[in-house]
This record gives structure tokens, C-alpha cells and sequence, in this order.
């Protein structure tokens, strides 16, 4: 069953080990949204109203008149000083804010790790900057002097309600400043790998389905070669050249001349990614490869970060194929990759596109044509049975490139839930945080007496006798989904002995999908609780085959026997590790030797389907080979139930199983 094109999936990936401590695309940390100085309504009123009071107070100091006029018992400038921090004070905060940011840019380490909280959080340090400013100048002015003349029964009101404002503000502050903290930390440790591979992937697809630019450069490159051998002839024989051409012939030596690339391909180290709309494009932009490549958990900003979860959550794979037909988007030159079939139609195109003609495999000089030599060499070995030597056949570029898509989708998925969760947890903080920002006003106000406590102690017995169990359960939930962490979208997991996929993670409870392709909730309090086993986060797995010869075959056909499925597995390097163990178990009812082969897939059980099929195709050579040596045999069952069948394909997460058409 092909699932819906506008679903997304999970596969098998390496992790780049980038070594790299510095960023040298520093500038592209910034977006440039928040280079720009924006003037809003507001902020006009604000410059206006500060041109308009600093002159009214230029003339209470100037005139005698206005200098001597009192309101309320207070000179005039006193007010005006007052009103001027009440209206103008956020505008005067804010070039604090781009005061302390152009500091913070001059300092490379600062301007990594602690600019995008800076500009995450600069309308609450905006607002604690106002009311701390506004607290000042009413402490200044209205001293004890006047509040001795007003019987003091206004202004320590008044002072208390500042107060409570300014703290208010700093303990939201406060909890902005975690919650981001916290989500950023917890999406670099557990995204980043994934994304990177995913782009990388992204930008082999992209780079592969275009024209052999490598190749294209090298040609021109010679050609421009020859041209100056033959005008450097010419030169030495006497002849003279016009200025204007001599000088457009020997401008092409200088180094960082871009070069000439065809129409519709795109530079090396252009920005491969592209977003689903215009729009998207211009607000998140590309990376490239290269920046790519030089990014690790310990040298990427936050800016990246965000910028590399939006393009995979906003972002399609895709390919730069014209000749296509499925070019129904706004991009025309790129096929949106939204279905494993399309996955599939892109990789026989990209194959005929690389291979040389009547080959039936790539091979490393193939790849060299498009990209360098070391991102070649990654490619070689991230495709499956993909060796300098033998080469990438098209069943394996087809499922590299099925499994990408769903890695891509399944990454999606996983990035939209945590988001979601993200800003669940949020909201239920900003409800806990105003409660207490609430008890903290009514205790600076005095307002909670004694009589009120006791009553307050009450109901909060009550709330904790009713909701108690609740918020135990949700904060385990937080506990399991943010710090353990034991799993993504679309990871095959076993619980309670069910192998099931990961189909939906909320905050409170996890959606899995079982070989039927019912949906089991399970809540993650209770999973929390429960060992579960993750096949995707396992390395390469084992597997055995149990068989059953008659006690009286002779030792020489169980040698041949032994070799000959040694040799197939070791001929079978794309499915199996080299060097399976065949060990004799035990003596079966007397007139029976018990035999296992155990050896090790080149894969994780991620892919449940992959694993059954290959097993098949080793169990048909052990069956033909117990035939052509006359050996009396019985396969032995293997200890499963009808729970690890793979689940069929879902409407969200979608089938493990990848077949070569």
C-alpha cells in the first residue's frame, strides 16, 4: 500500500564526525530579519513624545516661570522626568538591547551561543529594563518627603504595585530564558545527527540528478588551457592582440573567478535546499554543503539549528531533473520527492543519469563527475553493498533512496511532535508560573493575612487531593518524553513483547501501530516504567537459522555442506557480515544432530521485512544445497508469534519494506 504524498518516515543513517570548533560562516549566524532597524507605529509615537517632552523640560529649566510651578506639591520637571521614563522607556530599553548586541557581535564566542537568546528574549529584557527604570525614577522622585505630605497612604501602594510588576517580569524572564535553554540542548543532542545525514542526503539526490558540473569545469578548464597555449604561440611569433581581447583571455586566470556554470544547474556551493514555497524560501534561505560539512553538536549556533529543523520540517527531498514529468510545482526544474514510488522514479533517473551507458553499476570515477572525491567516497558507503570496487548497483541506489525518503518523513514527524510538545509544556509553565507570580503579588501587596493563608492552605489541599495524581503523571510523562527519551517517530520499539512502530509522540501519551495496523496508546507514565527495546538505535543485528541433519551423514558432505553456505554468505557481503558461525547443538531423538548458523545482518531489525527476506534467500541456498549433496534434513522452527510481523503500511508512519522493482 503507497501511502498518502503528503505523509513523511524513518531509515538507516551515518553520523558525519565533524572536528571542526569554529564556525567561519559567522555571518550567516544573524538572520538578517533582525540586521534591519524596523519602525512600527508605536515606536514613531514613542520618538515623537521624546522630542516633545525634552523640549518641555528644556523650558521648565530655561524659563522662571515654569521652573518655579508646581503640581501636587512637586516641581513641574519632576512630573515631566516621570512621564518621559513612563512613555519613552521601552524605546530607551530597546537601544540598551542593540547597545549590548553590537557588543555581543564583536565577541565570536558570544555571538554563537548567547546572541539568539538575546534576540529570543529581547521583549521581556525589554520590559524588565522599562520597569526597573521606571521603579528608579519613582524611588528618586516621589521620596519620603512627599509621601509625608500625601499622609503616605498613596505612594507605598502605588511603589508596591512597581514592584510587583518588576518581579513579575523577571520570573518570566526566567522561565522564557529555560524553556528555550532546555529545547535548544535537547534538539541539538538528539536531531542533529539526523538532519545533517538528511541534508546530506537531500543534497546528494539534488547534485546527482544534475549535470556532471565537475566534469563541466574540468572541460572548460582545459579548454581555456588550450586557448592560452595557442595565443601564448601567437604571442611568441610576433603577433599582437587588441587590448580588449587580450585582456578578456588572460582575465579567466585569475583565482576566484566564478566559472561559468549551463543553464538550469545550479554552483556546488550554492544553497542546496529549497523550501516548499517562495516565501519559505526567503525567510529561511539554504545552506551549503560545505557549511554543512563543517558543523558538529559543539560548534553550531542556535541560529543554525532553527534553521536546519525548519528546512527539514518545511523542505522536501527533490531532484534537478527537467526532463521529468512530474514537474508540477512552482520550482519547475525540481521533482518534488512526496511518495516512495517517486522515490523510486528519481533513483532510476539519477542512475541513467551517473552510470556510463550499458553499465550496471556506479562506480567511484561515475560520482567524481558531480561532486569531490571525499563527499564521492561518503556517497559510496552510505548506499548499501556500495564499494569502490564493485560499485553501486540500481536495486541498492532504489533503496537508498526509499530509505531516505522515509528518514526524511519520519524526521519531519518527529521535529513537528517535539514542537508541538514543546509548546504544550510551555503553556502548562505559563499557567504554573503566573499562579505563582500571583501568590508573590498578594504577599509583596500584604494582602495575604493570615486568615487568608489559612484559606489559601486549604485549597490547596483540595486541588492537590483532586489533581495530586495528575501532575504526578505529567511530570513523569515530561521526565520520560524529554530526558529518556527512548525513542523517535518511526523507530520499531517492543514492548511487553509486541513489536510495534512509533507512530505519534504527545506530551502525555505515545501512539504505536502493530502488525495489523491497529493503533495502541500507551501513556508514557506507564511506559516510563516498562524496558523497552528500540531496533532502530540498535547496531548491526544477529540472526540464526536452526536445521536438523540424520545422525549418519558422512563427515566429508557435512564439510561441503559448511562451506557451501559459508561461501554464500560471504558472497553476500551487501546482506551479511563475513565469517558465520555453523556449530552442531545436540543430538535430537537419536537419530538427529542439531545444527545452528548464526551470523550477523549489515543492518539493524529496523526494517522487519528486509530482515524475513533475507532470511528466505539464505534458507533456499541451505535447502538447495542439502539437495544437491543428498542430505537428509529438517529446518527447525524459529521461536516467534504473529506480534514481530512488520505492520502494514499507515496512513502516517509508513512500511519498512523496500523491494527492487
Amino acid at each position: 500500500m503507497e501511502p498518502p504524498e503528503q505523509d513523511q518516515r524513518s531509515g538507516v543513517l551515518l553520523k558525519d564526525s565533524g572536528i571542526e570548533e569554529d564556525d567561519p560562516f559567522s555571518d550567516e549566524d544573524l538572520p538578517e530579519e533582525f540586521k534591519k532597524v524596523k519602525f512600527s507605529l508605536l515606536t514613531v509615537l514613542q520618538l515623537v513624545s521624546l522630542v516633545v517632552i525634552i523640549a518641555v523640560l528644556s523650558c521648565s529649566f530655561v524659563f522662571s516661570v515654569l521652573r518655579e510651578k508646581r503640581a501636587f506639591g512637586l516641581e513641574l520637571w519632576k512630573w515631566e522626568v516621570m512621564i518621559l521614563v513612563l512613555i519613552c522607556g521601552r524605546l530607551f530599553s530597546g537601544w540598551v538591547i542593540r547597545l549590548v548586541v553590537f557588543f555581543i557581535e564583536s565577541n565570536f564566542l558570544l555571538r554563537k551561543r548567547v546572541l539568539y537568546f538575546v534576540y529570543g528574549l529581547r521583549n521581556s529584557v525589554q520590559n524588565c529594563i522599562w520597569l526597573s527604570l521606571v521603579l528608579i525614577a519613582w524611588l528618586c522622585i516621589f521620596d519620603k518627603k512627599v509621601d509625608n505630605m500625601t499622609g503616605g497612604k498613596v505612594l507605598p501602594y502605588v511603589s508596591s504595585i512597581w514592584i510587583c510588576l518588576l518581579v513579575g517580569a523577571y520570573i518570566w524572564l526566567l522561565k522564557t530564558l529555560l524553556v528555550k535553554v532546555l529545547a535548544m540542548s535537547f534538539h541539538v543532542s538528539t536531531f542533529f545527527d539526523r538532519i545533517q545525514e538528511s541534508l546530506f542526503n537531500q543534497y546528494v539526490i539534488e547534485t546527482l540528478s544534475g549535470p556532471a558540473l565537475v566534469e563541466i569545469d574540468q572541460s572548460e578548464h582545459e579548454e581555456e588551457e588550450k586557448v592560452m597555449a595557442e595565443v601564448e604561440k601567437l604571442q611568441s611569433a610576433g603577433a599582437t592582440l587588441p587590448a580588449d581581447l587580450k585582456a578578456s583571455i588572460f582575465a579567466k586566470r585569475l583565482i576566484g573567478t566564478p566559472r561559468r556554470t549551463p543553464t538550469g544547474s545550479t554552483p556546488r556551493s550554492s544553497a542546496f535546499s529549497r523550501a516548499i514555497s517562495e516565501k519559505e524560501k526567503e525567510k529561511e534561505g539554504g545552506i551549503t554543503i560545505d557549511h554543512l560539512h563543517r558543523l558538529n553538536q559543539k560548534n553550531i549556533s542556535a541560529w543554525n539549528m532553527k534553521r536546519l529543523m525548519n528546512m527539514v520540517r518545511n523542505g522536501v527531498l527533490s531532484t534537478l531533473d527537467e526532463k521529468l514529468p512530474q514537474s508540477n510545482y512552482e520550482d519547475e526544474t525540481a521533482v518534488q520527492i512526496t511518495s516512495e514510488k517517486k522515490a523510486k522514479a528519481a533513483a532510476k533517473q539519477i542512475f541513467n543519469n551517473v552510470a556510463k551507458p550499458g553499465s550496471k553499476f556506479i562506480y567511484l570515477e561515475d560520482l567524481m563527475r558531480f561532486m569531490r572525491e571525499d563527499e564521492a567516497s561518503k556517497t559510496m558507503c552510505l548506499i548499501e553493498s556500495g564499494t569502490e570496487t564493485k560499485g553501486i548497483s540500481k536495486c541498492a541506489l532504489k533503496n537508498w533512496a526509499v530509505n531516505a525518503f522515509r528518514e526524511r518523513r519520519a524526521l519531519a514527524l518527529s521535529l513537528n511532535d517535539t514542537k508541538t510538545a514543546v509548546n504544550k509544556l510551555h503553556q502548562m509553565l505559563n499557567v504554573l508560573v503566573a499562579i505563582i507570580i500571583l501568590v508573590i503579588w498578594l504577599l509583596i501587596l500584604r494582602v495575604a493575612t493570615m486568615h487568608f493563608l489559612v484559606f489559601l492552605s486549604s485549597q490547596i489541599l483540595l486541588v492537590v487531593f483532586i489533581f495530586g495524581n495528575s501532575a504526578k503523571t505529567t511530570f513523569e510523562a515530561i521526565i520520560f518524553l524529554f530526558v529518556m527519551h527512548p525513542f523517535d517517530v518511526g523507530d520499531r520499539v517492543e514492548v511487553d513483547g509486541v513489536q510495534m512502530v512509533v507512530e505519534e509522540m504527545n506530551i502525555l501519551t505515545t501512539v504505536f501501530l502493530r502488525y495489523d495496523n491497529q493503533k495502541i496508546i500507551y501513556p508514557n507514565s506507564v511506559l516510563s516504567t516498562k524496558p523497552i527495546s528500540n531496533y532502530y538505535r540498535s547496531p548491526d543485528m544477529g540472526d540464526s537459522v536452526d536445521f536438523s541433519i540424520h545422525i549418519s551423514t558422512p563427515m566429508e558432505k557435512i564439510a561441503m555442506m559448511k562451506e557451501k553456505i559459508t561461501r554464500y554468505i560471504e558472497n553476500r557481503s551487501d546482506h551479511w557480515y563475513p565469517a558465520p558461525m555453523i556449530v552442531m547443538r545436540d543430538v535430537e531423538n537419536m537419530n538427529g544432530i542439531k545444527w545452528s548458523v548464526w551470523l550477523s545482518h549489515t543492518m539493524n531489525h529496523q526494517d522487519m521485512r528486509e530482515r524475513w527476506a533475507r532470511r528466505a534467500f539464505l534458507i533456499e541456498e541451505m535447502v538447495k544445497t542439502f539437495r544437491e549433496l543428498d542430505i537428509q534434513y529438517r529446518m527447525l522452527p524459529l521461536d516467534i508469534n504473529i506480534h514481530n510481523l512488520p505492520p502494514l503500511s499507515s496512513t502516517r508512519a509508513p512500511s519498512n519494506w523496500t523491494t527492487c522493482a
